[in-house]
C-alpha cells in the first residue's frame, strides 16, 4: 500500500473515531499533497511524501520554537502533537552512526576532500539518505567528514 492510500485510510479511521486533532494534522498532511500535485502537475510517490511530511515537521519544530519564545504553551501543546502525527509517517530514522559511515562511504567514493566538495557530497548524499535521516545530522556529517 501508498504511503498517500495509508494516510488517506488513517484519516478515516481518525473520522469514525471522532479524533479531531489527529484528522486536522492528516487532513492538512493530505491538503499539502495534493497542492504539491496540483502545482507541479505529477503523482506524489512516497519518497515525495515522505520529503513532504519531513518539511511540515521542520515548520512545527520552528513554530514550536517561537511559540515557547512567546509563552503560548497552548500553541506549544498543539504544534507538538500535529509533530507527533507526522512523525508516524516517517520510515525509520538513521541513528547518527550509521549516518556517520555514510557519508564516510560516499566520501570516499566521490575522493571528495575539502570544504570546496561539500555541495557535490550533500547532492549525492540527499539522493541515497533522503526520507531515512535528518538532514541536520547528514550536514554536521559531511562538514565533519570534510573537515578533519
Amino acid at each position: 500500500m501508498h504511503l498517500k492510500d495509508q494516510i488517506t485510510d488513517d484519516m478515516k479511521t481518525a473520522m469514525r473515531a471522532k479524533d479531531t486533532a489527529r484528522l486536522g494534522t492528516i487532513r492538512l498532511l493530505l491538503s499539502a499533497c495534493k497542492q504539491k500535485e496540483v502545482d507541479e502537475r505529477v503523482t506524489l510517490t512516497d519518497a515525495d511524501v515522505v520529503a513532504l511530511v519531513d518539511k511540515l515537521i521542520k515548520q512545527r519544530k520552528d513554530s514550536i520554537t517561537q511559540f515557547t519564545a512567546a509563552a503560548r504553551m497552548d500553541l506549544v501543546a498543539q504544534e507538538s502533537a500535529e509533530v507527533v502525527v507526522l512523525e508516524g509517517y516517517l520510515p525509520q530514522r538513521l541513528g547518527a552512526a550509521e549516518i556517520d559511515a555514510a557519508v564516510q562511504a560516499i566520501v570516499a567514493e566521490l575522493g571528495a576532500s575539502g570544504p570546496g566538495a561539500m555541495g557535490k557530497v550533500m547532492g549525492v548524499v540527499k539522493q541515497r539518505l533522503a526520507g531515512n535521516a535528518d538532514m541536520g545530522l547528514v550536514s554536521v556529517a559531511v562538514k565533519r567528514a570534510l573537515n578533519p
